[in-house]
């Protein structure tokens, strides 16, 4: 009896230091940084006066809604508005496309797949140095063809330019996620049983009808879940506009999320600390519509 219950014992003894690595990773680099930052949010908090940190309440974030001179929270506002919204129209109507010329094989069919996932398999951050060099504004590929074709007479510095380089952004970046529409949908619509076509076929449907009847309702659920999870994505991801622009010129391409690392790179953890909380509630409200999309914790 004591030997089984000696035998017990080390087998909890080891399970439980087999399970505290994956108790504390989350704990050190995941909950503990989300409570740190929601504190530093309700504080005065720069790391040159560190002495002199103090409770500040809501002041953080009425600064950010303030309608002082220099406050670029609300254009950030207008820019994510547009980086997500134009981003997505685009890559989804592209992907989709896309899609259904993937939906069968055909001779060629693979080399035409790696074209088009290849922009996926690359960092966002080294696309958006590509892109860059791209847009150069004395040696770009864009202005050459663009100077060669005629549309311009001289190069243009599509970056350096507040009214063109948010979008100069939003085109690279809808470079960047057609694959994942692409992908997602292609898998779908593999997965929609043949003879739904063939009733349809000798039903006299046309391609449209089918595409309206078929096609769209069977793939429904593909289709709401790719755009609620790259709705999310594009909201949170500041990498091209990081590696292209830093946010400018004077921040007239900056989103909220690339706007928060701007604020920490100068060192205010306590604004920057305060726009990642309105970030987070934002992403809540489409975790909430995921969650219900995907009738998550409730049986068929």
């Amino acid at each position: 009896m004591g030997q089984n219950n000696l035998i017990v014992k080390r087998q909890r003894r080891f399970i439980f230091w087999m399970l505290l690595p994956a108790i504390l990773f989350p704990l050190f680099f995941t909950y503990y940084p989300m409570a740190k930052g929601f504190v530093m949010a309700f504080q005065n908090y720069n790391i040159l006066n560190i002495n002199h940190i103090q409770w500040c309440g809501l002041d953080n974030f009425k600064a950010l809604f303030s309608r002082s001179p220099g406050n670029m929270f609300f254009i950030t506002i207008g820019n994510t508005v547009k980086w997500v919204g134009i981003s997505l129209f685009f890559q989804f109507t592209i992907g989709f496309g896309l899609a259904l010329l993937l939906k069968k094989k055909f001779k060629g069919s693979g080399a035409y797949q790696g074209c088009i996932f290849f922009p996926w398999a690359v960092s966002g951050f080294l696309i958006g140095i590509i892109w860059r060099w791209l847009y150069n504004g004395t040696s770009g590929v864009f202005n050459d063809i663009f100077i060669r074709l005629g549309i311009l007479d001289k190069p243009f510095g599509f970056l350096a330019n507040s009214n063109t380089a948010l979008y100069a952004c939003i085109v690279a970046n809808i470079w960047y996620g057609i694959p994942y529409f692409t992908i997602m949908i292609t898998a779908a619509l593999r997965g929609v049983p043949a003879d739904l076509y063939e009733a349809a076929n000798m039903d006299g449907a046309s391609p449209l009808q089918q595409f309206i009847r078929i096609t769209v309702p069977s793939i429904k659920s593909t289709l709401l879940l790719t755009l609620l999870l790259r709705t999310i994505w594009i909201f949170n991801f500041p990498d091209l506009i990081y590696a292209m622009t830093n946010g400018g010129p004077s921040g007239s391409s900056n989103i909220i999320t690339s706007y928060m690392l701007q604020l920490v790179n100068n060192l205010d953890y306590g604004a920057a600390s305060a726009v990642g909380v309105l970030c987070v509630l934002t992403e809540l409200i489409f975790v909430v519509l995921y969650l219900k999309v995907t009738k998550y914790g409730k049986e068929e």
